[in-house]
């Protein structure tokens, strides 16, 4: 006979003597125990044997969907899969899912850590915006929906931020795809500009001399240790990025020489062509240098954390021009215009332009020379830098001491 609903309430918890089956229809069946538990089950033979599985017990599992899922495991049977083993891989891979907080870790760990220069920064955007939201939901079952929902609401709050989450959360379930620990990801034609309106802008700022002298008096001034203002100080001299400065070590600025070699592995071209960046040490950048060995005794970087021989953290540049806005205000009544710590490179790149010629500008900074230039040119220009280097400080110096750019 066919099962219905209605007899199925009616033996629901009821008591009888002995376990008993009643057949449905396609090899589906009902187990009734003494205690009136009704259970699904599906009988089929496999390799020449009879198995029995169990499907779910009622009313948990309705009727309908009782027969929905017989009817796709012997789906599966003719293709010639044991249904048995097919639910025991549905459940594993149920068990074994990976929560997409579970899925960033690794991801952060195994591959943004060694690759990317601002990992501790995607970390932290993830777990103040992403992970208390969806951080413990499978990664397959975040919906389009929720994704779309969540960088909508980040994006109000902060547009950059926003596309830094769309773009590492992409790349973080690209990477689980490819391991085989996810098989969704609704993020893969998301775009920041048409799905989310952030339209990226290239950071204009660069500062005036005026504003460089500002910077450099308030600078002198503030209460800031010595050590983080010539941290800045050496950032716009040298143009270099934050990065570089931060890992350099005593043993790669060689005095007699006057070089200071950036290693491979401390700088962001470095990853590509394994070659390091070389930069003279000119009479007129010296002194700064010596003066930042004297204030990291003990230690073998040339920038240490206060109270330590351990060098600067990621962060720890991210308030130094903080003091500065502070002290103009308070003292000045001024407003500087803000300016981040990258921007002094941007100040420095701009102001060779009237010093040195384009290729000698970009290997100053640390950048690659245009493909087929770069092939064939393996020139280091050391001394056109050390002439370069050489004006550009001493104008800087002017700039500084030039009383009428003063407020």
């Amino acid at each position: 006979m066919a099962l219905s609903e209605a007899w199925l309430k009616a033996q629901l918890g009821k008591d009888r003597e002995k376990l008993e089956e009643f057949a449905d229809r396609d090899a589906m069946s009902v187990r009734v125990t003494p205690k009136g538990k009704v259970i699904f089950q599906l009988r089929y033979r496999y390799n020449g044997k009879q198995h029995r599985l169990d499907l779910g017990s009622y009313p948990n599992l309705s009727l309908k969907n009782a027969r929905l899922e017989s009817d796709r495991l012997r789906a599966e049977l003719e293709k010639g899969y044991d249904p048995k083993q097919v639910k025991l891989q549905e459940l594993s891979e149920i068990q074994n899912a990976y929560t997409f907080e579970k899925l960033f870790y690794e991801w952060h760990e195994k591959f943004c850590v060694p690759n990317k220069e601002s990992s501790h920064d995607i970390k932290r955007s993830f777990e103040i915006y992403v992970l208390p939201t969806v951080g413990n939901q499978n990664s397959d079952n975040i919906s389009a929906n929720q994704w779309l929902s969540l960088l909508e609401s980040i994006t109000k709050k902060s547009p950059s931020i926003a596309a830094r989450v769309l773009l590492n959360a992409n790349q973080c379930l690209k990477w689980g795809s490819k391991r085989g620990l996810t098989s969704v990801n609704h993020l893969m034609n998301v775009s920041a500009k048409h799905d989310l309106r952030i339209e990226k802008g290239m950071r204009e700022r660069t500062l005036t001399d005026q504003e460089i002298h500002l910077t450099f008096y308030a600078l002198k001034r503030t209460k800031m240790v010595y050590k983080n203002k010539l941290f800045l100080t050496l950032l716009i001299l040298y143009g270099c990025r934050v990065g570089e400065l931060k890992a350099a070590k005593k043993v790669d600025f060689d005095f007699e020489s006057n070089i200071w070699t950036v290693p491979a592995e401390n700088h962001k071209t470095g990853k590509k062509t394994k070659k390091p960046i070389v930069r003279p040490i000119t009479e007129n950048i010296k002194p700064y240098l010596l003066e930042a060995m004297d204030t990291s005794v003990g230690s073998e970087y040339l920038f240490t954390l206060d109270g330590s021989i351990e060098p600067l953290r990621e962060t720890s540049h991210l308030t130094m021009p903080n003091n500065i806005f502070t002290w103009l205000k308070r003292h000045k009544d001024y407003d500087l215009q803000h300016w981040s710590v990258h921007d002094l490179r941007r100040t420095m790149r701009t102001n060779m332009s009237t010093i040195a010629q384009p290729h000698v500008c970009e290997i100053m900074l640390g950048h690659a020379l245009p493909k087929i230039w770069g092939t064939y040119d393996k020139h280091d220009y050391l001394e056109e830098q050390r002439e370069a280097y050489t004006k550009w400080v001493d104008r800087f110096h002017s700039i500084i001491n030039d009383e009428t750019l003063g407020i």
